[in-house]
């Protein structure tokens, strides 16, 4: 064993020499396991080589492979808009699906993960009215229309190296994305099965639209302002008297005079001229009553 000599030292710095000499003699009389793994993560640098080894390995491929034959796991991926990058939400829905995905995987099912993407809608028209202008302005629809698929098919692109930074494990390759000319085909051959089998019923729905943006709006982009009305009472004059009064039992021969009408009260008199007719109910029961107004009987 070796020794020193502290005496000729500074005591400080004698202190500090031997606490180090006993801190590597402490150290070696451990019984540590020894690792290749770095004592820092530096998660940003090895992340991606992780999944460049996923990649390269083809293990997504592979574990199709493992799992075929196996009772099959589908779960749909609710396809996000092909504009902008990665967000918080985007973050959170892919990652939780991916949790379930690979945990039906390691539990013996096949359960593939197809992505997707939704490639229609306002957001992308948008994007591309801020570069060229309005349909018909700088470009024509159809101009326009090839504008919107290249800037989503850029988006998607975006989307696709992201979400695979994210380590979600899908067949990225083969999207499934709504602006291919095989995806919107399908949908037609989907319509015709549905109408074939009488499921599709014909009738009117008002179509929200923007005169600005000269686009459909979902109901979701409509905002109504607060507006004040009037509540009014408006009478409505019966059409066939006759046939209206047969509903009544009389206890005289005295029917009253002048016009008939079915009196209402509304709190939105900007709907009165759409109105077609009152409903009555003919379970409950109706009093006609002879009145006097400020126009007569």
């Amino acid at each position: 064993m070796l020794w020193f000599n502290f005496n000729h030292l500074n005591p400080l710095k004698a202190l500090f020499l031997q606490k180090n000499i006993m801190t590597d003699r402490y150290k070696d009389t451990l019984n540590l396991p020894y690792t290749d793994f770095p004592m820092k993560a530096s998660l940003a640098n090895r992340e991606p080589e992780f999944l460049k080894q996923w990649e390269d390995n083809k293990i997504y491929t592979k574990l199709r492979q493992a799992r075929a034959g196996k009772k099959k796991f589908i779960l749909h991926d609710g396809p996000p808009y092909a504009n902008g990058h990665t967000h918080l939400g985007h973050a959170v829905n892919k990652a939780l699906k991916d949790i379930i995905v690979k945990a039906k995987s390691l539990s013996g099912f096949d359960a593939p993960f197809v992505p997707g993407w939704d490639c229609h809608g306002l957001p992308i028209e948008l994007n591309i009215e801020k570069k060229y202008g309005k349909a018909g302005d700088k470009l024509s629809a159809k101009e326009f229309r090839a504008a919107c698929r290249a800037y989503a098919q850029e988006q998607i692109n975006i989307q696709r190296s992201e979400f695979k930074r994210l380590g979600v494990m899908a067949d990225w390759d083969n999207p499934y994305v709504t602006m291919d000319f095989q995806f919107e085909a399908n949908i037609i051959r989907a319509l015709g099965k549905i109408i074939a089998n009488g499921h599709l019923q014909q009738g009117f729905k008002p179509v929200h639209w923007c005169i600005d943006c000269g686009s459909a709006l979902a109901e979701a982009e409509v905002e109504y302002a607060n507006k004040t009305s009037s509540a009014i009472d408006v009478r409505f004059r019966v059409v066939n008297e006759n046939e209206f009064l047969q509903s009544f039992e009389f206890k005289s021969s005295n029917k009253g005079e002048g016009p008939i009408s079915v009196p209402i009260w509304t709190t939105t008199p900007w709907s009165l001229p759409a109105n077609e007719a009152v409903a009555l109910n003919p379970k409950l029961t109706g009093v006609l009553v002879q009145i006097k107004t400020d126009i007569g009987k």
